[in-house]
């Protein structure tokens, strides 16, 4: 039985259409989709750098959490897709039946989505900016961004400098760090010479014309960056659901099999992490850094990076609806069938979604361990897309040259996955914004919101290019948009715990194990949103600080 606050909307499914859910286990697994989707996009910049960071930062002692964080906020990933089932609507849709304020028609948690989405379409072009940054390390063209990335950070370059003048490291592991820097400026030749005289000089690092050498302004990237812009726009201008799945599948089997290869290989080297470590790693340890607060620091900034985002559990229940899941079930009636095929199909998507967090927790987990076997090992912590370039190198003297171009092969294909799907899924959700505000058709199987999706489809790519060339570096806009993200994570853990206690046809609602569950996994995306937005808060005040001494 619905709320009695919610709008009435009509069960726009067609008996038609129905068709009864696959039992056994191979007509099952033919029917997994949506979920794989959404692994190409949780996958991406945020698991390549953030997560392979954190295991530079924390070694092997937040492993545990690496694996809870990306289990533990299915569950509301869920109960969306059970109200979906249920009610065969949109996620925007469904949103505007919860109780609260509303504006110009929208409740607040759509118009708090609209916010977020306007800051996350600006950050898109930093998404196109990832990918074609990958791409030009792996397939340069004039090979200036390639030839940038083999340069150390500045931070790397100023503590060498410092050891070069007589500071002594404080371990083992920061000689090591400084002795791979020392290597790394030799193999630069006249580049290098002139960086380790500048920094040793203290001065700036800078040519004659005042132009970055750490950080130079490059081509490469621009050229790739309109490429592939372009092909995506091209991709989703001719493919609808079932080519976006192919693509997906295609991208999520090649870097789960590629980065979890890649650690599987690090087992024969000296880079190798003992059985002792690993059972050391899943004991539920903070870090130890000898600062309980820098540890649980870092804990919760792994907590809440990885996993579900917000754009995720909102994109989710749209594929679930291309795909068939809601429409097969057909229109909601008391008859029993109904329940029987509804439940059937609910079942289908807990496979679908289980299937999927399995994959990308071992990817997660894949390049969390790549950065505690090679970057934490030698107290090493690139910033960026050195990330990928500082792990590509350090395949090569161990596997050869081969080695470092599967891993940059399998860079593409996460980066690339995310920006793909982000494209597709935020087309899907502005195309139902408009619906839902009435400025067109509400009904989601209409011609007229088919032909808006590929519209919106094709143009966000090239928006992407625009922003990047104009926005190369946009720090502000990601920092607003991981704000605004983090920000409705908890609006909807609310809106699910609603649609299971309010909205969701009765006869579909879980036992209390699935509501404890659906608990734990509400309050995780509060703790995550917690520490995120106080992260990003303070990144944005910092950044205005900037901006007002410049």
């Amino acid at each position: 039985m619905a709320h009695q606050n919610s709008p009435v909307t009509p069960d726009r499914r067609s008996p038609d259409q129905i068709v009864d859910p696959p039992h056994s286990l191979g007509a099952i697994i033919r029917q997994i989709g949506p979920g794989l989707i959404i692994a190409a996009n949780i996958v991406g910049s945020g698991e390549l750098i953030m997560t392979t960071k954190t295991g530079a930062q924390a070694g092997i002692s937040l492993l545990w959490l690496i694996l809870l964080g990306c289990v533990v906020k299915v569950f509301v990933q869920l109960e969306f897709g059970r109200f979906a089932i249920s009610h065969g609507e949109t996620t925007l849709t469904s949103l505007n039946r919860v109780p609260g304020p509303k504006f110009l028609g929208i409740n607040w948690i759509v118009a708090f989505w609209a916010i977020m989405i306007s800051a996350s379409t600006g950050q898109l072009g930093g998404i196109l900016g990832g990918v074609s940054q990958s791409v030009s390390i792996t397939f340069p063209i004039t090979g200036d961004y390639q030839a940038a990335v083999q340069v150390p950070a500045e931070q790397d370059l100023r503590d060498h400098a410092a050891w070069k003048n007589g500071a002594a490291p404080n371990s083992e592991k920061a000689a090591r760090r400084l002795q791979r820097i020392e290597e790394e400026l030799a193999e630069l030749g006249e580049r290098g010479k002139i960086l380790l005289d500048l920094s040793m000089a203290g001065k700036d690092l800078v040519d004659q014309q005042g132009n970055s050498l750490v950080d130079p302004k490059t081509i490469d990237d621009k050229i790739w960056a309109i490429l592939i812009g372009l092909a995506t726009a091209a991709i989703l201008f001719v493919g609808r659901y079932s080519l976006i799945e192919v693509f997906s599948v295609a991208l999520v089997v090649a870097f789960t099999f590629i980065t979890v290869g890649n650690v599987a290989a690090l087992q024969g080297t000296t880079y190798a992490i003992s059985g002792q470590d690993f059972l050391y790693g899943l004991s539920f340890h903070l870090p130890d850094t000898g600062d309980w607060n820098a540890a649980l620091v870092t804990a919760f900034a792994t907590f809440g990076i990885i996993g579900v985002g917000a754009t995720e559990l909102i994109s989710y229940p749209y594929w679930c609806l291309e795909k068939g899941y809601a429409r097969s079930a057909g229109p909601r009636t008391m008859d029993e069938s109904w329940v029987r095929r509804a439940q059937g199909w609910f079942h289908v998507m807990k496979w679908d979604a289980f299937t999927s967090m399995v994959i990308y927790t071992a990817a997660t987990a894949a390049f969390y361990l790549m950065g505690v076997a090679v970057l934490h090992a030698e107290g090493r912590n690139p910033e960026g897309m050195r990330m990928v370039s500082t792990l590509a190198r350090s395949y090569v003297p161990i596997f050869g040259e081969y080695a470092k171009w599967l891993f940059l092969s399998g860079a593409v294909a996460v980066l690339y996955s995310t920006f793909l799907v982000a494209n597709a899924g935020n087309a899907r959700m502005i195309a139902d914004f408009l619906g839902v505000v009435g400025w067109s058709s509400s009904d989601a199987d209409s011609r007229t919101r088919r032909i808006m999706v590929r519209g919106i489809s094709t143009f966000l790519p090239v928006l992407c290019i625009v922003l990047f060339l104009v926005f190369p570096k946009p720090t502000m806009l990601i920092t607003i948009s991981g704000m605004t993200q983090f920000l409705m994570l908890p609006m909807l853990g609310f809106a699910a715990l609603y649609f299971r206690f309010y909205e969701t046809d009765t006869r579909l609602r879980p036992g209390r194990l699935w509501d404890i569950a659906l608990l734990i996994s509400t309050a995780a995306l509060l703790i995550a949103s917690a520490w995120g937005v106080k992260t990003s808060f303070w990144e944005f005040v910092a950044l205005i600080e900037k901006l007002l001494a410049a």
